[in-house]
């Protein structure tokens, strides 16, 4: 029932039909592709981003591209959580282009929406936001792509909605982060992704 709804959200005004696929398979690192040296491996079923010994910005991006959808996954951070999802985003070396929708330590806007090496916080969850994030439990992040339009949600709280020219036309990967800086670490399990046909 629940990706039904999540589908006619999505697709029924426009009468497209859509496809739900997993993008992790808890077994390996299939269908991704690791940028930098830091650390991305799976243990027990989960995916697990650490820092490494060079303590750079790190990512691990889809090979494929993907323009609108629904995407949903959980994080759990250990040590310091400052990570993050980038949407329409490309990657050279560890300079990435695209919309980064915030996972940190609570009280750094976990669910706001940064534009990396361009016009920094487009928007912050509101103040009272901040208490959804749950430390040291597994959240569940939600993310929808239309267009120009990028919503996010955080533990079923809709956290920020954004209309945005330069987001619509945007190309690329979707992308799970490592900040910069070391000692962190952020375990992620349930990616599935919701595209139309």
């Amino acid at each position: 029932m629940k990706k039904i709804h999540i589908l006619l959200a999505l697709f029924l005004v426009t009468g497209l039909t859509a496809q739900e696929k997993d993008l992790f398979n808890g077994k390996n690192l299939d269908g991704w592709t690791i940028y930098g040296t830091e650390k991305w491996y799976v243990e027990d079923g989960l995916l697990v981003s650490e820092s490494g010994p060079d303590a750079q910005y790190g990512y691990l991006a889809t090979n494929d591209h993907y323009k609108d959808f629904e995407l949903s996954l959980e994080f759990l951070q250990e040590a310091d959580g400052n990570s993050g999802v980038f949407v329409r985003s490309t990657i050279e070396g560890t300079k990435v282009s695209g919309w980064q929708v915030e996972v940190a330590p609570k009280g750094k806007h976990t669910g706001g929406v940064y534009e990396s090496y361009g016009r920094g916080w487009l928007v912050k969850p509101e103040a009272e936001k901040e208490m959804v994030l749950q430390e040291g439990r597994w959240n569940t992040l939600k993310i929808r792509m239309m267009g120009d339009q990028l919503t996010s949600w955080l533990n079923g709280v809709q956290m920020v909605s954004i209309s945005d020219e330069a987001i619509g036309k945007g190309e690329g990967s979707i992308a799970l982060q490592i900040h910069d800086g070391g000692g962190i670490k952020v375990k992620w399990r349930n990616i599935k992704l919701i595209v139309p046909e």
